[in-house]
């Protein structure tokens, strides 16, 4: 309950300014009345229960059952550093599949996916290294392939695949950082929405400090096709995490690389329970640009994370935005 600055005032004059009281004309100090208590009202039932002991586990945004621990690796997993000197050509085929993602247990969607998955491969290069990145498209309708960072003008991936076409984009990898990639043909939420992005990692020539590294991508789909997200997941399945958790050692380095990719969302964030972290934005910048718990990033938006996990056990991951994290998005790293 607040108190009036006159009141405030008096009680101060009763606990020691007793002559200024005086002075003042004797004013009485008033006893304040305690609050009145405070009556939750009657929830809506889907609001009052907790769930029960298995309410994270909403089988409507589980992990397919057909996953096991460790069927994701692909994606969550960045390929090996990368060696090439300045110059070196590295060739990757990506080609463009139309097919159907099952996002959770019993719900998909149709999707096209760069190389058959969603999201598209990992790449990864040194700073100066060259990329051949060959794109067929074996789709029914026209895409394009656009990278996110420096590159020349003519490779910036705004001319259209028809399909049954292919493209061939060339060009030196840099700034240093995370970069995404993704379709540009509009309408550009209904491509993106279908799980036309993935991850591009430029390592700096002298590599960064060893760590156990994971790439967290965070897709939304529109299964129920509202025009809403409906189903959030880390790396294109929803629950995964929340059910098998990323595994590393207590102590040890952890980096991750941090993608925000959902369409139809204005932010996402990324939340790590009982620890902080060190925020590389873009992961362009040699020094941290802050030390925090919480980070919010815009459509395509990223950032390299650091931290070590000091004691055994599972920590929280998911965004902030609570309809994010129940429909889908929640996660652990499991430090032993």
């Amino acid at each position: 309950m607040g108190l009036a600055r006159r009141d405030l005032f008096r009680l101060g004059a009763a606990g020691g300014g007793l002559g200024l009281l005086g002075a003042l004309g004797g004013w009485q100090s008033r006893r304040i009345a305690a609050p009145k208590t405070f009556e939750m009202p009657l929830l809506p039932v889907d609001c009052a229960s907790d769930g029960g002991a298995g309410a994270l586990y909403d089988p409507r945004y589980s992990p397919p059952r057909y996953l096991t621990d460790g069927g994701r690796d692909a994606l969550h997993t960045p390929p090996p550093r990368c060696t090439e000197v300045a110059g070196a050509l590295q060739e990757i085929d990506l080609p463009i599949i139309q097919t159907t993602l099952e996002v959770a247990d019993g719900r998909s969607l149709p999707v096209w996916a760069y190389g058959g998955s969603v999201p598209g491969p990992i790449l990864r290069a040194t700073l100066g290294g060259r990329l051949r990145v060959i794109v067929g498209n074996h789709s029914p309708a026209s895409h394009s392939l656009h990278f996110h960072g420096s590159h020349e003008l003519a490779q910036d991936g705004m001319r259209r695949i028809a399909p049954g076409e292919q493209e061939i984009y060339e060009f030196t990898a840099g700034p240093v950082g995370l970069h995404p990639y993704h379709c540009h043909v509009p309408p550009y939420a209904c491509h993106i929405g279908r799980g036309m992005y993935g991850t591009l990692i430029v390592d700096p020539p002298a590599g960064r400090a060893p760590a156990s590294e994971f790439v967290l991508c965070l897709c939304g789909f529109d299964v129920d096709r509202t025009g809403r997200n409906d189903t959030y997941a880390w790396n294109g399945v929803a629950g995964y995490y929340e059910r098998f958790p990323l595994k590393v050692q207590v102590g040890e380095l952890v980096r991750i690389y941090l993608v925000n990719m959902v369409e139809n969302d204005s932010v996402a964030s990324f939340h790590l329970h009982a620890q902080t972290f060190d925020v590389y934005r873009s992961g362009t910048a040699v020094e941290p640009n802050e030390h925090t718990d919480l980070l919010t990033l815009g459509p395509a938006e990223r950032a390299i994370l650091e931290f070590r996990l000091p004691r055994r056990g599972r920590y929280m991951f998911h965004p902030h935005q609570s309809h994010m994290a129940e429909r889908g998005a929640m996660g652990f790293i499991a430090a032993v």
